[in-house]
């Protein structure tokens, strides 16, 4: 059974699809060209120690996002 909620909330190893971006402006902006977009999937693959920021792996690369950043992005888990 898939569950959706925000990417801030997802374990390390867990899996999803993203669904939604809700950020808008200049924040929505840069979301997006760092290729966080509705039906790219998505893994967390890390946290810094205080669980911040997170380390993300989609397309066949990795990026790190604020958690504040994570909050406006909802995923439909997957896996994980």
């Amino acid at each position: 059974m898939c569950r959706k909620m925000c990417l801030r909330q997802m374990c390390v190893n867990q899996s999803g699809i993203i669904r939604s971006v809700r950020a808008e402006g200049e924040l929505g902006r840069r979301i997006r060209d760092m290729g966080l977009v509705p039906n790219t999937e998505v893994t967390v693959v890390g946290r810094a120690p205080l669980n911040d920021p997170v380390a993300l792996r989609l397309r066949d690369f990795t990026l790190s996002l604020r958690n504040n950043e994570a909050d406006y992005i909802t995923v439909e888990v997957t896996g994980g």
